[in-house]
């Protein structure tokens, strides 16, 4: 008997139920797509979610064109229902006197100001957002928003933190994130960070560390560096944090190793007694920026191109660099050990990611999508069907 309305509308009412009909399809809008108020190409997303639920969405805003280096600014847009849609894009960053330079001379010389590498921090004590950010890559601010993101206060220049770091590497170069720093259930704020000790504006050789606040930002200091650039770890950079259930942090790196995978660490406070790092065979290093979510069930989640550099017999070249496409999330039930579930989220060209949890305990990935950022939200159940 061919199927009526009724039988159709009852068949997916029983699959929605069981999880397994397109109720748990992952739901997508466009946030940072290329021309959005005059901006070329949108970079570098961040995303948290702050205590009223709100989702906070910002990424570098590359007026002129796709280089790290140029008149960039930082833009972030609202979204009060979980990415669906989405406020107007405000400039948050760098709203003070600018500070013009560009060593690279790539793109119009001294007369353009790089504001780079946004970080958001939820503070769940006082329930405000700390949100750090650089310029030209040699200096860092931070402000807060206490309003839930509508407005931010005058930046304050926190640059000096970076200096104990002077003492194992010269760095010419610093950068927060990208991405979101954490809270700690003791109050502590950490946020990840790299520097660079080459020539002035490039970007390696690299290591990478924290930078911690005890209180909740009113000033910032110097972590101890957590990978350095040494043996077989190649330029640790763009690193992204967790805590795990015994308390500790994991902090997990892009770098240029033999291997092609990426590094991991663990620390008891965030800030220092790293542990040896390790390469971790199942997080594949493309040469991207990842996301890291400690979602509230107990679970970790990872976001990052699934690929791997080869050659044209498909076998793996090492220390290369694979494609930016197949952007898949990656689920861990016991703190990092294993990474048994996997599943891809846009199989196409994407980089950059992020993570959060929306009060629902749905999952929330800021990505880049070919030239635009794009939202995905998700449940837990979408992620384990196959």
């Amino acid at each position: 008997m061919k199927p009526t309305i009724l039988h159709s509308a009852l068949l997916m009412l029983v699959l929605s139920v069981a999880g397994l009909g397109a109720a748990e399809d992952p739901q997508r809008s466009e946030v940072f797509p290329p021309g959005l108020n005059g901006v070329a190409r949108y970079r570098i997303p961040g995303v948290v979610v702050t205590p009223k639920g709100t989702l906070l969405a910002y990424s570098e805003a590359r007026r002129n064109g796709s280089s790290d280096w140029g008149e960039i600014e930082v833009h972030l847009r609202r979204s009060s229902d979980g990415g669906l849609t989405w406020q107007p894009s405000q400039h948050i960053a760098h709203q003070a006197q600018r500070l013009e330079g560009n060593p690279t001379k790539k793109q119009g010389g001294q007369h353009e100001q790089t504001v780079n590498n946004p970080v958001a921090i939820v503070d769940p004590t006082t329930g405000h957002i700390e949100f750090l950010y650089c310029v030209n890559y040699e200096r860092c601010f931070a402000m807060q928003s206490r309003d839930d993101g509508l407005s931010w206060s005058k930046p304050v220049e926190i640059t000096a933190s970076f200096e104990p770091f002077r003492k194992t590497y010269p760095w010419k170069v610093i950068a927060t994130g990208p991405g979101h720093g954490i809270a700690l259930p003791s109050g502590r704020l950490v946020v990840p960070i790299w520097l660079a000790y080459g020539k002035k504006g490039d970007h390696g050789p690299s290591a990478c560390g924290t930078i911690y606040s005890d209180d909740h930002g009113r000033s910032w200091k110097a972590g101890e560096i957590a990978i350095p650039n040494a043996g077989e770890f190649g330029n640790p950079n763009e690193s992204i944090l967790a805590p795990l259930r015994d308390g500790r942090v994991m902090l997990v790196a892009r770098n240029e190793s033999k291997p092609n995978r990426k590094l991991v660490t663990l620390s008891a406070d965030g800030a220092g007694a790293w542990s040896p790092a390790r390469f971790v065979d199942a997080l594949w290093e493309p040469r991207c920026m990842a996301g890291l979510l400690a979602h509230p069930s107990g679970v970790l989640l990872f976001s990052n191109p699934h690929t791997l550099p080869r050659d044209q017999l498909g076998r793996e070249l090492p220390n290369g660099r694979g494609k930016r496409e197949n952007l898949s999330i990656k689920l861990s039930r016991d703190e990092g050990r294993s990474w048994p579930i996997q599943k891809t989220l846009e199989p196409g060209p994407s980089a950059y990611s992020d993570l959060a949890v929306l009060p629902d305990g749905r999952v929330v990935c800021l990505f880049e999508r070919a030239n635009s950022i794009d939202c995905a939200s998700f449940s837990l159940k979408w992620l384990s069907q196959p």
